[in-house]
């Protein structure tokens, strides 16, 4: 089958790896990967629907001026990156323009308060967790750009994003074609790292290692087994400690992650006398920098292993308090039996990249807190939440999107709302 190929304008950035531009015989949006708006480029439909249609690009007839050469040599191949043909200046500007895009189409916010992107301090060697597949033949690599190949596994040789001890590491370990879906290296921040096998089962796979690493095994509900060494990773944030287990989830930035602590207790501008809501707390990041300067600090977190975490790493505040519960039970539970006055709550939400269930929206309005700060990984969602919760009587005071993941279409966005 031949496919159909045509000259395009790229015009604008998607919520996602693509540029996009209008076909010039139908009119449709046409989603082109590892091109930049401003750009003219040949491209290759690979799949059309009544809506829009997805293209492979072919050859850049006219080059961006932000147009760079990307640092690793898997860069289109690979599945990891998406920006890394862009420059990080223009990564930054799109990244904005993105957030204003969806709080407006998907939101219905008019001209939204839209900061610049804070940049991270390096937009190479970031990574403190990188999750490895394996080819057919036992190699590990990153799942292919391409997944409609046979092979959807590409070996590589290196990965800038990665954290140096992480890619030495791998240069240092071959392994064999193992049960498991996924083989993860950690690191904290003494620079020690910890593999761990990730299945559903969470059996340990038979490994024989003479290097000085912990080893772990994950299930598929999280829970992990050590294998050898520590059965935990030690993160510094702000001059604090944070104990992370296998399973549990922390900010893959650690610089960035300081920043982003430093943002978020900005936002909750707290005096001292209000009492917080920290939902969706994981290992109590954010809980540990707000029970300082709060009266009281809730924070709610469903995943058992980040929450055994946070009971350790809030240890010594006694104004914290701890829920391991799904968010919206907790919000039913915590409406009919803790005294909140509305007046002196704040909420700060981190939910996954899903976004909010609806039923935590219509808690979150009936509280009516004066102020939500809101931390989103995905613009999608939170322009959806954030239209919600206008509903419920909030405004859209600001957005701080944040560089959490460099050379990736990902954003981290802090959205301050006010009743």
């Amino acid at each position: 089958m031949t496919l159909r190929q045509l000259t395009l304008e790229l015009t604008t950035m998607a919520n996602g790896p693509e540029a996009i531009g209008r076909d010039p015989e139908t009119g449709r949006a046409v989603f082109v990967p590892f091109a930049i708006p401003g750009e003219t480029a040949r491209v290759e439909i690979v799949e059309e629907r009544p809506t829009f249609a997805r293209a492979r690009l072919l050859e850049v007839l006219t080059p961006s001026p932000d147009r760079v050469a990307p640092v690793c040599q898997h860069f289109s191949e690979c599945g990891g990156c998406h920006y890394q043909h862009m420059s990080y200046a223009a990564q930054l500007r799109w990244k904005r323009q993105i957030v204003i895009d969806q709080l407006a189409r998907i939101g219905g916010i008019d001209s939204p308060n839209v900061l610049d992107t804070l940049p991270s301090p390096d937009p190479f060697h970031y990574r403190n967790h990188v999750q490895f597949s394996q080819s057919s033949n036992g190699k590990l690599g990153f799942v292919k750009s391409d997944k409609s190949v046979d092979d959807s596994v590409l070996p590589i040789v290196e990965c800038p994003i990665a954290r140096p001890e992480i890619m030495q590491l791998f240069d240092q370990i071959d392994i064999e074609k193992l049960d498991v879906d996924r083989i993860a290296v950690r690191v904290g921040s003494d620079g020690e790292p910890m593999l761990i096998f990730e299945s559903e089962s969470g059996e340990p796979p038979d490994v024989e290692l003479d290097l000085p690493i912990s080893v772990a095994t994950v299930n598929g509900d999280g829970e992990s087994l050590t294998m050898i060494g520590s059965d935990h990773l030690v993160h510094e944030i702000g001059g604090r400690a944070f104990r992370a287990s296998p399973g549990s989830f922390f900010q893959v930035n650690t610089a960035m992650a300081e920043r982003l602590v430093s943002a978020v207790t900005e936002s909750l501008a707290l005096s001292g006398g209000e009492a917080v809501l920290d939902l969706y707390c994981g290992v109590g990041l954010f809980t540990a920098f707000i029970a300082p300067v709060a009266a009281r600090v809730i924070g709610v977190e469903s995943f058992a292993p980040a929450a055994r975490d946070a009971e350790i790493n809030l240890d010594e505040f006694d104004n914290a308090e701890l829920y391991e519960s799904p968010v919206e039970l907790a919000l039913a539970y915590l409406a009919d039996h803790t005294n909140l006055q509305s007046s002196d709550l704040r909420i700060l939400l981190d939910p996954p990249r899903s976004g909010c269930d609806k039923s935590v929206i219509d808690h979150l309005v009936a509280l009516a807190a004066p102020r939500i700060v809101y931390v989103s990984c995905d613009p999608a969602t939170l322009a959806r939440d954030a239209k919600r919760l206008i509903a419920g009587g909030y405004r859209l005071a600001s957005a701080q999107p944040l560089d959490m993941f460099p050379q990736t279409h990902h954003i981290e966005t802090i959205a301050v709302l006010e009743r």
